[in-house]
C-alpha cells in the first residue's frame, strides 16, 4: 500500500469516486482532480482543473509536491492515457503508487506496477504479476501465474484463469471469462460475458461463447 496520504487523481467521473472511497478508507484525502474535459469536481469540495496546463498551473501554486500521489482515475479502454498521465505525474515529482482495496485479497507474492489499482472484492492470486496502471475491477479475478501487460483493464467479474498472458492496453469485458494458459495480444478487447477458449491476436475484438473475432484494428 502506499505511503502517501495525499493524492490527486485525474478524471472526474465515476472511477475518481471509487478511487477516493479506498484512499479515504485509508485515511487518506484527494487534493485535486484533473480532467480533460470541462465538467463538474466529482468529489464535494475538491477543486477540478483542465488539462495538462490546468495540472502545471496547480503543481506551479502547490509548491513542495514531495510525499503527494497522483492516480489515474480512468476506466475502459484507455490503458495508454493512464500510462500517459503516470508520467506526467513523475515530471512534477509525483509518486504513482499501487492501490488495493482492503476487501480486495491479493497474493503477497503477487507484484503490481506503478498506478496498478485492485478494487473490492477482487482477487490477484500466487505469483500473478500485473504491469503499470492496470485495473482490477470490483469481484474481477486474476488466478494463479497470470501475467498482465501496462495499462490492462478487468471490467467487473471478469476472471482470468490459471497462467494467462495480457498484452499491453487489453481490455476484459464484464463477466468475460479467459481459460487457463491461454495468450491475448496488445489492445485487444473482449466482450462482456465472453468465453475465451483460444489465444487472441494482437487488435482483435472478440465477443460470444466461445468468443470470435467481430473485428480487427490497427494498433497505434
Amino acid at each position: 500500500m502506499p505511503d502517501s496520504t495525499r493524492f490527486v487523481l485525474w478524471g472526474s467521473a465515476g472511477h475518481a469516486k471509487v478511487l477516493a472511497e479506498i484512499i479515504a478508507l485509508r485515511a487518506g484525502m484527494v487534493l485535486a482532480l484533473f480532467d480533460n474535459r470541462e465538467v463538474a469536481s466529482a468529489l464535494p469540495g475538491v477543486p477540478i482543473h483542465l488539462g495538462e496546463a490546468g495540472f502545471r498551473r496547480w503543481a506551479d501554486a502547490y509548491g513542495d509536491l514531495q510525499g503527494v500521489a497522483g492516480l489515474a482515475a480512468i476506466g475502459g479502454q484507455h490503458g495508454r492515457d493512464r500510462l500517459a498521465i503516470q508520467q506526467l505525474f513523475r515530471t512534477r515529482g509525483l509518486s504513482v503508487p499501487s492501490l488495493i482495496h482492503h476487501a480486495a485479497v491479493v497474493s503477497g507474492n503477487a507484484r503490481l506496477g506503478a498506478g496498478t489499482q485492485v478494487l473490492a472484492l477482487a482477487n490477484v492470486a500466487a505469483d500473478a504479476r500485473l504491469g503499470e496502471a492496470c485495473i482490477v475491477n470490483h469481484r474481477a479475478s486474476v488466478d494463479h501465474e497470470c501475467i498482465l501487460g501496462d495499462g490492462v483493464h478487468l471490467a467487473p467479474g471478469a476472471t482470468l484463469c490459471g497462467c494467462v498472458t495480457l498484452g499491453d492496453n487489453v481490455f476484459i469485458g464484464a463477466g468475460a471469462v479467459v481459460l487457463p494458459r491461454l495468450s491475448i495480444g496488445d489492445d485487444a478487447a473482449i466482450g462482456a460475458g465472453a468465453v475465451v477458449t483460444r489465444d487472441v491476436p494482437a487488435g482483435t475484438t472478440v465477443v460470444g461463447n466461445p468468443a470470435r473475432p467481430i473485428k480487427t484494428h490497427q494498433q497505434e
